[in-house]
């Protein structure tokens, strides 16, 4: 009786549908993932933009308010690099109801930040393809003054 219970239990958990694991990361690439989407946001002060940017072009040393924490957030974001026509280069970011799109050498930025974040790209016809939804980041800008490695945090769903 147990080991018919045992083998239900296996079939049953093999028949599930897997559950997508949350994706995660910290530090230089997650400081990059904020600041390229940060400058895109509606919810991005225009202070908070201009301090994304300054740390991204490495000054670290920027003045800011103390104990800041700079929140970035989109609710999805659609990356496809062309595998056929290597031209092609496009990303979607939603942010609630506004949609921003991305051509070119910027898209190819995000993309490739996404991949250094941990997404794992997919091929599809005729192109390969990056995306995720429930991005959360946070900026912590004494910890980034610091100079240690860390200060910035990222969060989503694959």
């Amino acid at each position: 009786m147990i080991a018919c219970k045992t083998i239900g239990l296996v079939l049953l958990s093999a028949l599930a549908p897997a559950a997508a694991q949350a994706g995660a990361s910290n530090g230089s690439s997650a400081l990059a993932l904020s600041a390229i989407v940060g400058e895109l946001s509606p919810q991005t002060s225009p202070y908070d933009k201009k301090l994304l940017a300054a740390y991204f072009s490495g000054r670290a040393d920027a003045p800011h308010a103390k104990n800041l924490r700079i929140a970035v957030k989109a609710d999805a974001i659609d990356c496809r690099a062309g595998n056929v026509d290597i031209t092609s280069r496009a990303c979607e970011l939603t942010f609630g109801s506004k949609k921003v799109e991305l051509r070119g050498r910027k898209a190819n930025e995000l993309y490739a930040t996404l991949i250094e974040n941990g997404v794992v790209a997919e091929g599809a016809a005729g192109s390969s393809h990056a995306s995720i939804t429930a991005l959360d980041c946070s900026v912590d800008a004494d910890e980034v003054a610091e100079k240690a490695g860390g200060g910035a945090r990222c969060a989503y769903n694959p």
